[in-house]
């Protein structure tokens, strides 16, 4: 039986071999894998509460220190209502898009299918060209009437523009595209194009309104919690060393003398808002969201808190 052939040998200026494109897609997947996508986003938008909220509060964010376990734990908070709301609508539209792709599938409908082509791509650039400059331009957004429809209404114009228009292209390639002309072939190319562009805005457009819509709920329940007088929060009781000085107001005060040793000044009514590495965050009970007075204590020896 001969032996196999070896093949000949590569010269030193011959470019080594590409990798398969399977490898390729491998290494792909490790680096940008779904579970990491998703993480990554959750973290996002946890953060962008996370700052909302405090920040709204007068608390310093950078100093809280959060873990990557609190970050995604309030994500949640921010992102299941617009995610859900998402969903469904982009159900919605699925549903009815791909209805009308296969109402006009086949020969006899392309004069019919040519005009919903058109109109599906010049009412998606229209809706593009009127919610675009509303949704990068924040100067116009106190001219909108108030409340949330002024935050989401633009951004929801450009992705449903982003939709209709991308629909348009994919039908426009299933359906008429695939012609054996050269001509024909750079034209389909360029609706690919133009389809991936329209995606990645879509996607853009998304991720801006979901971030848009975390910072707003973190402010919103910040408000609320601080208009329900911190109920959720812990009790404090303060024993200090030294008199404090602080502006917030139905603290109760009680100097215990020499008998109550080094940490003689108690400081009872306040709300822990928020603790640090290095600090206490402490509000009044009874204070609302106007006149919250943040009292900030060091983690030290000058005082000891009590948490209930």
């Amino acid at each position: 039986m001969p032996a196999p052939e070896e093949p000949p040998p590569r010269s030193a200026t011959e470019p080594p071999p590409r990798p398969p494109k399977s490898a390729f897609l491998d290494k792909a997947a490790y680096i940008a894998a779904p579970g990491t996508v998703a993480i990554g986003l959750l973290y996002y938008f946890g953060n962008v509460y996370q700052r909302a909220y405090y920040t709204a509060l007068g608390v310093i964010p950078e100093d809280l220190q959060f873990s990557v376990q609190a970050m995604l734990a309030k994500s949640p908070d921010a992102i299941f209502l617009p995610l859900w709301f998402l969903l469904v609508c982009g159900l919605i539209v699925l549903l009815v898009l791909g209805w009308v792709g296969q109402s006009l599938s086949g020969p006899r409908h392309a004069a019919r299918r040519s005009k919903v082509i058109l109109w599906l791509l010049g009412s998606g650039l229209a809706l593009l060209l009127l919610g675009f400059p509303v949704f990068f331009w924040e100067k116009i957004l106190p001219t909108l009437p108030g409340g949330w429809a002024a935050q989401f209404v633009p951004a929801m114009l450009v992705a449903l523009g982003a939709t209709l228009a991308f629909f348009a292209v994919q039908l426009r390639l299933t359906h008429d595209g695939g012609t054996h002309d050269r001509p024909g072939r750079t034209g389909d190319r360029l609706w690919q194009s133009g389809g991936a562009l329209l995606l990645g805005l879509l996607t853009m457009t998304l991720f801006f309104t979901m971030a848009r819509y975390a910072s707003m709920a973190g402010v919103s329940n910040a408000v609320a919690a601080a208009q329900d007088h911190y109920r959720k929060s812990q009790h404090v009781v303060v024993h200090s060393r030294v008199i404090l000085q602080h502006h917030a107001r139905d603290i109760r005060y009680k100097d215990l003398g020499d008998r109550a040793g080094p940490y003689r000044y108690q400081y009872s009514g306040f709300r822990l808002i928020a603790k640090s590495p290095s600090r206490y965050y402490l509000v009044s009970k009874t204070a609302d969201y106007n006149s919250t007075k943040v009292v900030v204590l060091p983690d030290d020896d000058t005082v000891r808190v009590e948490l209930s």
